[in-house]
């Protein structure tokens, strides 16, 4: 059974910000920090004093802004049903309408203008169907900013990061509860630096880093994790290369892709108010005067920024360091149908790979500079007959900035066909989708399949050069073949820190108080599924997602049901007959990525009904934790116990392997009680019995508890509206 030991360590601490009296703002010195760090504790708020935010920790944040495209009706809805009349603060959210611009319909035109008549009635910031992809958006408009945190409802937000801005995708209800209160909550994730070391090859992009990246580090060595990009290689990408490589950190599993604050940023940044200096004095009958600067793109904001620039202290802790040597990379090809797999160009050009339809679209690799590398390619010439080649710009901006600089005209003279400014065939939406059998070559970020069309067509991933030079050969292809030589793969390293004895303890320095009426402890029997990627339809089956007349007793009883049919039976034998919210009940433990897959809320809604209070895992999927601790299910990440607990019950000790005894989910006879504050799981021989092993975590927070007692955020939000 469990090894007999010492107590043992948790890396990923399970603490949060204490609701005490006020934002935290300072950070004591001798605690160093990483740049997310740092930009997470200026928009942490109730941030007990002295307190230092550090990776692992719960917070409740106060993002600057927050972004919702289409999904914004749900929102509304969402909104409403809260109780919630009035929006917070108007200044801090924004509405961009851009994934299905394409479609005219009566029904789809009617959602597009309650949503912008919702944000007329509230004075919200309003981007039309047409003006651009929403994060393209985000970034020309200075919502997303370098030092400043910035939130949407989308998992692209990443893209924020490579302006310096901490960028996170949330869920819907997290966006209806900041446009109440304008606050919601956060882990900060492990945090990873990615350095990029040497210089880039002629011809090799920021698009060829990222798909190196998802292709090479390919076992999920950055999932749920926020990364910080350094190395001596980040000086010469430009910041449109650093937005692809930011945006596509989503495909590789991230939740944050930052880069520095540096002056090849602030130079952009400068370069970019120089623009609106022009368009202002070209469009204005007298000349352009301080008043009429843009209101969050100005040279003071700009000083501000880069006088005094956030930066990491050294010495702050980072879960793993992986290195790319550019010298070693080559042009490169995601997919087909993933961007786990990438193959030098020379390679695949070698296997004569006809193409149907090429695509230069989506807020990857849409911008002005993109547009001009692949109408250099171009011009001139004729796309090859039988290929379709779309081209539609990020934003309606880049593409007047590409009309002026005669590139658009270079790609609809070679035939481009042109689409409106906005997601379309990226998402699988309006003109020009992959059909069956046929093959596509892209420029966008995703690639899964099915997603661009047809599950039955063939998708790729390259740089805007690769995607014009495949559309004039009619073949995946480069724009000089001939240089076309080396096959091999590029040069990485991975380095996995573990935190010195100080740097474990150094977030607990701080109490965490436990709130009246919250359970000190969660206790119970533990069940073990020995199973990683534990996905939400085994949870809760997606036949039922969509019966809104299913009760919390029926979702109890179909819990689990696609991977064990009789776990909702043994816990009906296990479960306490009290009702009472006092911390009792099932503990159910989990393997890794627990609670991967769709955004419904059910899973974690199913476990808590049919009596788990709290889930104990390797790690989680990050949208489940977020629909979890929002319905008042506690998660609680503990990798060594759910080793011990693999080697112990687990077919021949190993991961995903299933149990000894073929059972799918397994009665381990343990009873396990999780300390609220004093942040230790003690693993019992019986309720009462004695203690088999410690494990230490951390203490549940403030905001984690706060969240629970009001019995989820949407009831958290209604306390406060």
């Amino acid at each position: 059974m469990l090894h007999l030991g010492i107590r043992s360590t948790c890396r990923l601490r399970y603490s949060a910000a204490s609701t005490a009296t006020r934002r935290g703002l300072a950070t004591p010195a001798s605690i160093p920090q990483t740049y997310v760090e740092k930009v997470v504790q200026r928009h942490a708020v109730g941030l007990p004093d002295g307190k230092v935010v550090r990776a692992g920790d719960y917070v409740m944040i106060k993002p600057q802004h927050v972004m919702t495209h289409d999904n914004t009706g749900p929102v509304i809805n969402k909104f409403k049903s809260i109780g919630a009349t009035k929006i917070s603060n108007p200044r801090q959210t924004v509405f961009t309408l851009d994934h299905d611009v394409q479609n005219r319909s009566q029904a789809n035109l009617s959602k597009y203008a309650k949503i912008e008549a919702f944000a007329g009635s509230h004075s919200i910031d309003f981007y039309p169907a047409g003006r651009g992809i929403g994060h393209q958006i985000m970034i020309e408009e200075g919502y997303a900013f370098p030092g400043v945190m910035t939130v949407a409802s989308d998992s692209h937000s990443n893209m924020y990061g490579g302006v310096g801005c901490v960028g996170t995708p949330i869920v819907r209800t997290d966006a209806a509860a900041l446009w109440a209160t304008q606050r919601t909550w956060w882990q900060v994730p492990p945090i990873v630096r990615v350095n990029l070391e040497g210089e880039l090859p002629a011809g090799v992009t920021g698009k060829d880093i990222i798909v190196a990246l998802c292709g090479t580090f390919n076992k999920d060595e950055v999932l749920n994790h926020a990364i910080e990009f350094g190395g001596s290689g980040v000086a010469q990408l430009s910041v449109d290369e650093r937005l692809a490589i930011s945006n596509m950190t989503t495909e590789w599993g991230a939740l944050v892709g930052v880069f520095p604050v540096d002056s090849v940023l602030q130079k952009w940044y400068e370069s970019q108010i120089k623009k609106l200096d022009l368009a202002r004095f070209t469009f204005s009958t007298s000349l352009p005067s301080a008043s009429s600067e843009h209101e969050r793109l100005s040279p003071a904001r700009l000083k501000e920024v880069f006088d005094n620039p956030i930066t990491a202290d050294e010495g702050a802790f980072y879960s793993k360091t992986l290195t790319l040597h550019l010298p070693t990379l080559t042009p490169s090809v995601s997919g087909p149908n993933s961007v786990k797999v990438a193959t030098p160009l020379a390679t695949l050009a070698k296997k004569d790979i006809k193409i149907n339809k090429a695509y230069l679209v989506s807020c990857t690799n849409s911008r002005a500079s993109d547009l001009k590398k692949a109408a250099d390619v171009v011009r001139g010439k004729k796309i090859a007959p039988g290929v379709e080649f779309y081209v539609a710009a990020a934003s309606s901006v880049v593409q007047k900035e590409s009309e002026a600089a005669g590139d658009w005209g270079a790609l609809v003279g070679a035939g481009a066909k042109v689409l409106p400014a906005g997601c379309g065939p990226c998402i699988g939406l309006g003109t020009g989708l992959l059909e069956d059998g046929e093959v596509g070559i892209s420029a966008t970020n995703r690639n899964y399949k099915g997603r661009m069309g047809s599950p039955n067509a063939l998708a790729y991933l390259a740089s805007p050069e690769v995607v014009a030079a495949s559309a004039l050969a009619g073949k995946i292809t480069g724009p000089d073949p001939d240089s076309l030589t080396s096959e091999s793969g590029p040069r990485i390293e991975i380095e996995k820190h573990t935190p010195a004895a100080s740097e474990s303890s150094s977030s607990t320095t701080v109490a965490e108080p436990l709130l009246p009426n919250f359970p000190p402890l969660f206790s119970g029997p533990l069940l073990f599924a020995p199973q990683d990627n534990l996905n939400t339809d085994g949870i809760y089956p997606g036949k039922y997602t969509y019966q809104d007349d299913i009760t919390l007793e029926k979702q109890a009883d179909v819990v689990m049901e696609n991977y064990d049919t009789t776990f909702a039976g043994l816990m009906k034998t296990l479960r306490s007959p009290s009702k009472e919210r006092d911390g009792s009940g099932v503990l159910l433990a989990s393997g890794y990525n627990f609670g991967t897959g769709s955004s419904r809320e059910q899973a974690a809604t199913a476990l808590l009904s049919s009596g788990v209070p709290l889930v104990l895992c390797g790690s989680f999927g990050d949208i489940f934790k977020r629909n979890s601790i929002n319905n008042a299910l506690i998660c609680v990440e503990c990798p060594e116990f759910i080793e011990d607990l693999t080697r112990d019950f687990g077919k021949e000790g190993k991961r995903n392997s299933g149990s000894k005894d073929g059972d799918l989910t397994v009665q381990t006879g343990y009873w396990v009680e999780v300390g609220s504050v004093s942040g230790k799981i003690l693993v019992k021989t019986s309720k009462g019995g004695e203690v088999i092993k410690e494990y230490k975590i951390g203490a549940v927070g403030g905001s984690v508890q706060e969240m629970w007692l009001a019995g989820g955020l949407e009831g958290w939000v209604r306390e406060r509206i």
